[in-house]
């Protein structure tokens, strides 16, 4: 039987489907690990008195090895730029970035022999911790949220969405033609009301407590005596409900995948600032 084969006629390897975090059968996470169990056991044994810290020959080891580790990792942004396959593909980088980052809470806390305290060192200490919390973060939600976006949006486009909701906009501005005035102008607000100016805090939690659309189709509901048109607008209004639903739901999600970059990019600068400070402070009072 002849073997698989992509449609540009070259063979398929099960790594091509293989996720960055089984990478190699979890390569970088036993790499990482065997790293911070050596750095855990050097800790409890080096002969240092009263114990290692970021002043010793262990701490300066640590701290070396850790430096060299947050500049290499902090070079992914330019790899992703060059798309190559074998041994230092994009995929085995960035399960190497992600296993070896989170190794560095174990090396970067060892050299600072736990002593931390109101400095450009526990600054750059708590930086790199926040980068790579910020990290985990960014792991989890591309690990889940690109499935809910597919799925929240079904076989529309974003463009369709918009649209979608635009048909449902004239069809209700023509509705509201022969409602009462205190009605109309219900569903006229509405209409006015940009509904997807909020705040970062309403993107991201999905709650939009001015929403007028809502306001109106409560509205209507409570009144249980609707004649024909108070129907047909109470039938629109629920499907506009609907449909800024399904669109904010969207742009939640997309926040949710994006915000961790506008957190974990500028901790990432601010952290080789402050490790560059922190190496030039050791050297200069050496």
């Amino acid at each position: 039987m002849a073997s698989l084969a992509s449609e540009d006629g070259r063979a398929q390897r099960p790594s091509d489907h293989e996720g960055f975090l089984v990478h190699k059968r979890f390569r970088w996470l036993k790499v990482a690990l065997a790293l911070s169990i050596v750095a855990g056991i050097g800790y409890a044994f080096a002969d240092v008195s009263p114990r290692p810290n970021g002043g010793t020959w262990y701490g300066y080891a640590l701290g070396t090895l850790g430096v060299l580790l947050i500049v290499w990792l902090s070079l992914l942004g330019i790899r992703k730029r060059a798309m190559t396959e074998g041994r230092w593909s994009l995929k085995a980088w960035t399960s190497a970035h992600v296993y070896l980052g989170l190794s560095l809470v174990v090396i970067g806390t060892l050299h600072t022999g736990f002593q931390l305290g109101w400095n450009v060192h526990t600054l750059a200490w708590a930086l790199m911790i926040l980068v790579i919390v910020s990290g985990i973060y960014g792991v989890v939600v591309y690990a889940t949220l690109p499935e809910k976006l597919s799925t929240n949006r079904g076989d529309m486009s974003k463009k369709e969405m918009i649209e979608a909701l635009g048909a449902i906009d004239r069809q209700l501005e023509s509705a509201a033609q022969p409602l009462p005035r205190e009605e109309s102008d219900l569903v006229i607000a509405a209409l006015e009301q940009d509904a997807f100016r909020a705040g970062v805090l309403a993107r991201l939690t999905g709650r939009y407590p001015g929403c007028r659309t809502e306001r109106a189709r409560a509205a209507f509901a409570a009144d249980r005596d609707r004649d024909e048109h108070e129907e047909r607008v109470f039938g629109l209004l629920q499907r506009r409900c609907a449909q800024l639903g399904q669109i904010r739901r969207q742009m939640r999600l997309r926040a949710l995948l994006d915000i961790w970059l506008y957190v974990h990019v500028p901790a990432t600068v601010a952290l080789l600032g402050a490790l560059t400070a922190h190496v030039i402070s050791v050297f200069y009072y050496w």
